[in-house]
């Protein structure tokens, strides 16, 4: 997929207040390193994160989301009654029914002929959420569009922490590790036809995209009856086999991208990946031939934050000039399900 008139004109991001250290996490989970006999800094070792932010009990996700859309609507000096579109796209969502873009919109002032709705997929939501604006703006719908999220990983972390209490297996802890990478965030990425401030910076190159859904099983996180006439969140991930067969997606996928954005490998300047971990940056870009120099990092101090992760980790690289004008990006996303998403940009 290729684009010919769509900019990324800025980003809006919220850091979540509350650091939780990796040394937190396994000092609650104490009883559980005993009786496994591990030692302490294992979570930090395996993962490379050594803190990350959640939210405040009870807070609404469209708070969070609403924050970072005024604060990429302010910074492009665009209103609310200019956007065509708003997509709403975390894991996270307040109601079943109706759509959290809905609170989002109405914190923001979106109304009228503005398509106002939610998008899923795993950590690719916000990937995807930009490719649905992307394309109604190359066909000449709509000028503007914003794409948020916000992403809590608190609630899910306090229950299977005391799961793993209670059921001190080997096997629960392994299926439950990836949990514990979770952090908390919000982000919002504002895109538009390049006519409101004439500015060529950013310009969306095109993507290209790949599905794995025979691994739709490896990662699982929802909601399943307790016994007793509710519900109780879950999940679990087969973290092995999905870095595995995450990074053989991941090079099929970069092996059709390059030669749809015209790239040669050596020509792309710099990468932003999902912020999984130390061990899955490492297999990723070793597999494609990526040197780490060219990548830049969050997952250390701000953990997994699931959708919101690549892009609050691409605002954050542009706001340090990390990322600089005339720079080939290319965004490499791979998300549970299996699906891969790859965008290049010319920043």
């Amino acid at each position: 997929m290729k684009y010919s008139k769509v900019y990324i004109e800025s980003f809006g991001y919220e850091l979540a207040p509350v650091v939780v250290t990796s040394a937190e996490l396994e000092s609650r989970l104490e009883p559980l390193y005993k009786a496994l006999h591990f030692a302490p800094g294992q979570l930090q070792a395996l993962t490379g994160i050594r803190e990350r932010r959640w939210w405040e009990p009870g807070f609404p996700l469209s708070k969070g989301a609403a924050a970072a859309g005024k604060k990429a609507l302010a910074a492009a000096g665009i209103a609310a009654s200019e956007l065509g579109a708003l997509v709403y796209t975390g894991v996270c969502r307040e109601q079943f029914e109706p759509a959290t873009a809905c609170r989002v919109a109405a914190k923001l002032g979106v109304s009228g002929a503005a398509a106002v709705f939610d998008l899923s997929n795993a950590c690719l939501g916000v990937l995807n959420g930009i490719l649905e604006v992307a394309n109604r703006i190359e066909l000449g719908q709509i000028r503007a569009g914003l794409v948020v999220s916000c992403e809590s990983a608190r609630d899910i972390n306090d229950i299977m922490i005391a799961r793993m209490l209670a059921d001190q297996r080997m096997e629960n802890f392994a299926s439950s590790l990836a949990t514990l990478t979770g952090g908390s965030g919000a982000v919002a990425v504002l895109l538009t036809d390049g006519s409101f401030s004439g500015s060529q910076r950013r310009k969306l190159r095109g993507g290209m995209t790949l599905a794995a859904p025979e691994h739709h099983a490896l990662c699982l996180w929802g909601v399943a009856p307790d016994g007793k006439g509710g519900f109780v969140q879950s999940m679990s991930t087969d973290a092995v086999n999905v870095m595995n067969y995450g990074v053989e997606l991941g090079m099929r996928t970069w092996e059709r991208f390059l030669p749809e954005m015209g790239w040669q490998s050596s020509e792309v300047d710099r990468v932003v990946c999902h912020q999984v971990g130390s061990a899955h940056q490492s297999a990723i870009l070793k597999t494609l031939g990526i040197p780490l120099d060219k990548d830049f990092t969050t997952y250390e101090f701000l953990g997994n934050m699931g959708t919101v992760s690549l892009p609050l980790t691409a605002a954050l690289a542009d706001e340090r000039e990390i990322l600089e004008k005339g720079d080939r990006v290319a965004m490499l996303g791979i998300g549970s399900g299996l699906n891969c998403m790859m965008l290049g940009v010319d920043w």
